[in-house]
């Protein structure tokens, strides 16, 4: 399992900053053939895109894959709604999570393992707006320290 090269096809950082992440879910994608030569051009965008449960089966919304340029007829809507695979008691774990605690299910990442498609789906919390600010402040802060102590450093071996 170590020699497993992941290919990141897609990453929604969006989704770090817009929520609290609690715990983070791999699932497999149902995809068409055109879907997957799309993805492997790196044709993907997982913004405004989150995972439901709909009798029984995960769905991933508003995903969006391009269509592929040579796909002619074959190519299936850019938006489309498209299943998620995995265990059914790990399906029926993650609805009661979001039906009982009111947390959505977000796509991380879009990737291939051993040419498959796989989504990193997690299990997040929606952050207020002061929440918003607070990690900006923290990240700035952060950034200052490190670039204060770089400068510090760099003073002592001119002198």
């Amino acid at each position: 399992m170590a020699d497993d090269k992941i290919k990141i096809i897609a990453d929604n950082r969006r989704a770090r900053h817009d929520y609290h992440i609690l715990e983070t879910h791999e699932a497999g994608i149902a995809l068409t053939g055109t879907e997957v030569k799309s993805l492997r051009a790196g044709k993907a965008n997982l913004r405004d895109s989150y995972a439901m449960v709909k009798d029984g089966e995960l769905y991933l919304e508003g995903a969006h894959i391009s269509p592929y340029e040579h796909g002619n007829r074959y190519n299936a809507d850019p938006l489309r709604r498209r299943k998620l695979l995995m265990h059914k008691r790990q399906i029926l774990k993650l609805y009661g999570q979001v039906k009982q605690e009111g947390l959505t299910m977000i796509p991380l990442k879009l990737y291939f393992v051993r040419g498959k498609v796989k989504v990193d789906l997690a299990l997040c919390k929606g952050k207020k707006l002061y929440d918003k600010r607070d990690a900006s402040a923290a990240k700035d802060a952060k950034r200052e320290m490190e670039r204060a102590v770089r400068g510090r450093g760099r003073s002592r071996e001119d002198a």
